[in-house]
């Protein structure tokens, strides 16, 4: 149909002709790319949190789905050690499991030590589920389950800006230095 209209306004002229056959190919080859890929809701939401003082990463990422969290590939029940599980859990209590029904989280978490792992774990899961709430449900619902998390633990969604200071010459750390004798 297309061609039919261009044929009627530029007959004759073979370059605005081939331009548009061009054109209607790539948007044939366009609808077709877009067709393929899966609607916005249920593609994986990403969030990057890293917790520091120490090196640990982890990488959260939501989406639509059943309620299921994975931590780099396994059920979250599956945390260790058992003393810091009830660390990881603290997102899911605080903001109610009803906010976290209707998403799966997977997160990949590296580096670090086991306690530094899990605060950085907890930090991606907070920050995963408000940046989902914010961006596919409402911002209104996305502002209270902030506040409920920042009221409960301020280190939930916010990073913790302390940095270990390198150690220096003429002493035995950063601040340390020998001792000196005057007499």
């Amino acid at each position: 149909m297309q061609e039919e209209r261009s044929a009627l306004l530029f007959e004759g002229n073979p370059t605005i002709l081939a331009l548009d056959a061009r054109l209607l190919a790539w948007m044939t080859l366009s609808t077709v790319k877009q067709s393929r890929f899966a609607p916005p809701s249920t593609k994986w939401h990403r969030h990057k949190r890293l917790f520091r003082p120490s090196t640990a990463t982890a990488v959260a990422h939501a989406r639509e789905g059943k309620g299921l969290i994975r931590i780099n590939g396994s059920p979250i029940n599956l945390v260790q050690p058992e003393i810091l599980r009830f660390k990881v859990y603290e997102p899911i209590l605080v903001a109610g499991e009803d906010a976290f029904a209707a998403i799966d989280i997977r997160v990949r978490v590296k580096g670090g030590g086991h306690t530094s792992q899990i605060y950085a774990i907890r930090q991606a899961i907070s920050k995963a589920i408000v940046a989902y709430y914010a961006k596919y449900v409402d911002a209104y619902s996305a502002i209270e389950l902030k506040k409920k998390l920042v009221a409960y633990d301020r280190t939930l969604l916010i990073a913790d800006p302390r940095r270990m200071e390198p150690k220096k010459f003429g002493g035995a750390g950063a601040r340390a230095r020998r001792q000196k004798s005057y007499r």
